[in-house]
């Protein structure tokens, strides 16, 4: 348990070092935590609308962050290329998290087309029913999209780091709200990019 909880806090770290430097992405992600939490509670009441907020909400602050904000040249703070960063990286990094939006934004276009998903669903015949299978899929892409990486990172890392970046990925919402709450006024005060003092770790 010790050395779980050890590896998910490493994670957090690097993630944090290397991935969220911009007060911008940092207010982003508090927004978008704050929205994981509502689809947390939302998942006992009705899970497609858990993932409608979880996706539209959640994911589009938090990749507009990654993608429009955070710098992309060489970090100097780390002593590491964006190349390297991306190289590293334990979860998505850009190009498996294109893979997955690309997906993402599929479903609403296949379920459109083909309401009975070929067979396997019964059709909807409204709109209401749409965007509640919809958002069913997209639930099941966020659970399969989880799953896999997390089995995946047991043959190419270790059982150990699948577990923890799984972890990683579930508390995220509040760990985020935990290092990202005075980013907003850190930003208001004119600091776009966090000094990152080695004492967060």
């Amino acid at each position: 348990m010790h050395a779980l909880l050890q590896k998910i806090r490493q994670l957090q770290w690097d993630d944090h070092r290397y991935y969220h430097q911009c007060r911008i992405n940092q207010t982003l992600h508090l927004i978008s935590a704050i929205s994981f939490l509502v689809a947390y509670a939302l998942l006992f009441v009705d899970p497609a609308a858990a993932a409608i907020v979880g996706w539209l909400v959640g994911m589009v602050t938090r990749q507009s962050g990654h993608i429009f904000f955070e710098p992309r040249g060489y970090d100097q703070r780390n002593d590491a290329s964006y190349d390297f960063k991306e190289s590293i990286k334990v979860g998505f990094n850009m190009r498996r998290k294109a893979v997955l939006i690309s997906v993402w934004l599929s479903i609403p276009a296949l379920l459109y087309f083909c309401p009975g998903l070929f067979g396997l669903i019964k059709p909807a015949t409204h709109f209401n029913g749409y965007v509640h299978d919809v958002g069913l899929m997209w639930l099941a892409l966020g659970a399969g999209g989880l799953l896999f990486r997390t089995v995946h990172l047991f043959f190419i890392r270790s059982p150990l780091c699948g577990i923890a970046w799984a972890c990683k990925i579930l508390l995220d919402p509040v760990h985020n709200i935990q290092i990202y709450w005075a980013s907003p006024f850190a930003l208001l005060r004119g600091q776009r990019i966090d000094p990152l003092a080695d004492t967060a770790h």
